[in-house]
């Protein structure tokens, strides 16, 4: 059975648990979210060090085929053009659409947002290089290391050489330890899945989010199932680009579960390999990039949410200064969220709410029982931009073995 549907398969299981069974008292709902929280944390365990050994490898394979230079120039060309797409896309629709006000039943001065860019800057960067192991959302870090390991690997063959075999033999080793998480997982996720429901529901049933999940549903379709299989199509002559997505319905499930994009790492380098045929020491170099830079579905889901807001306060109309300052932070700044892997939208909705002052500093609590919802269509959007610009990159530079669709996992 293919993986994505043992994967449906445990969310249709988690749903039906979260609706038949009594998750009211403390003590069911503690469990169930005891469970969640270590399948997360498990899963995170093994993104560090499957992505700093890749990582060694990769680099020192692609200056082997004199590739670094063209990899990374497609690499973060698609992750600066997509993150540009979702922002203006989020903006229009969202602006064209006019979604029902949010009833003003908090109080916004309750809380007071304490994030700023410069701590969301610093935050991609430990204090230290342990803290680096002790979780996995210091990826870029970790990354930027073994690139120097591998670059310096290559440039002495004979010295390194046991180094980089280590490496190898390692990243091997993770790579086959991730699989195993990534078929025991569809057991797993049939308690992520009952959380999720739980949480969702709670913000579901008010009613006052329905149209804003229906624009992000839309935004999705359209991107996803429109534009990035036409852009595949042409930019890689791929004569079947829904393959592609097909591909990548297993990671895109876990992200929007989730709501971690670090989470779905794993999983999606795996489909990546074994589905659609990218080379290791491709998706080892482009997969931790787009997880870290390509955040542009939290800039569409951030922009989105912000505009609802204004309209809820206001019957106005949002003037264009207004519109140029959204677009400005929402795109900066979503190419600083790589230390969040999971609520990096909200946290730019926080951002935003403080920039643009004027009373609006803590409005971001209006939506503050709607972040499952608002960090789970962010990581989908998300984790689907990294899938689909992995493959054109490999595409781009020959690192594909196109496979059938029947060998797909």
């Amino acid at each position: 059975m293919k993986v994505w549907m043992k994967y449906l398969i445990g969310m249709v299981i988690g749903v039906l648990a979260a609706i038949l069974l009594p998750w009211n008292n403390i003590t069911g709902s503690s469990i169930i979210t005891f469970i969640t929280e270590l399948c997360i944390r498990f899963g995170r365990y093994l993104v560090v060090p499957l992505i700093f050994t890749t990582a060694i490898v990769s680099i020192n394979k692609l200056r082997l085929s004199n590739l670094v230079l063209k990899t990374s120039i497609w690499t973060f060309a698609i992750i600066v053009i997509s993150s540009l797409l979702l922002t203006v896309i989020g903006l229009v629709s969202v602006l064209i659409v006019k979604l029902p006000r949010i009833p003003i039943t908090v109080d916004v001065t309750t809380e007071i947002a304490s994030i700023d860019i410069k701590s969301l800057l610093l935050s991609l960067f430990p204090q230290s290089a342990f803290q680096t192991l002790e979780n996995g959302t210091f990826l870029l870090v970790s990354f930027l290391f073994a690139l120097m390991i591998g670059w310096t690997c290559y440039s002495d063959q004979n010295t390194f050489k046991p180094i980089y075999n280590l490496a190898y033999a390692s990243s091997q080793l993770f790579y086959k330890l991730s699989s195993a998480f990534s078929e025991v997982l569809s057991i797993l996720i049939i308690a992520i899945m009952c959380y999720w429901t739980i949480s969702f529901r709670a913000a579901f049933a008010t009613g006052i989010y329905t149209p804003m999940i229906a624009l992000f549903v839309v935004d999705f379709v359209i991107i996803v199932g429109v534009i990035y299989p036409i852009v595949v199509r042409y930019v890689c002559r791929e004569p079947h680009p829904y393959r592609v997505l097909y591909a990548a319905f297993a990671p895109m499930f876990i992200g929007f579960i989730s709501g971690d994009e670090n989470f779905s790492l794993p999983v999606a380098i795996r489909h990546g390999k074994d589905s659609l045929g990218i080379k290791r020491r491709s998706s080892g170099f482009t997969f931790p990039l787009f997880s870290i830079f390509a955040r542009g579905g939290s800039a569409l889901v951030a922009a989105i949410s912000f505009v609802l807001i204004w309209r809820s306060y206001s019957s106005l109309k949002l003037p264009f200064e207004d519109i140029a300052l959204i677009f400005s932070v929402c795109f900066g700044l979503s190419f600083l969220l790589g230390n969040l892997p999971t609520g990096g939208a909200f946290v730019l909705l926080t951002i935003l709410c403080q920039t643009y002052g004027k009373g609006f500093e803590t409005s971001f609590l209006l939506l503050k029982p709607a972040m499952i919802i608002i960090c789970s269509f962010s990581s989908l959007f998300n984790i689907a931009t990294a899938f689909f610009g992995s493959y054109i990159v490999a595409a781009k530079t020959n690192m594909v073995e196109h496979h059938q669709l029947f060998r797909f996992i």
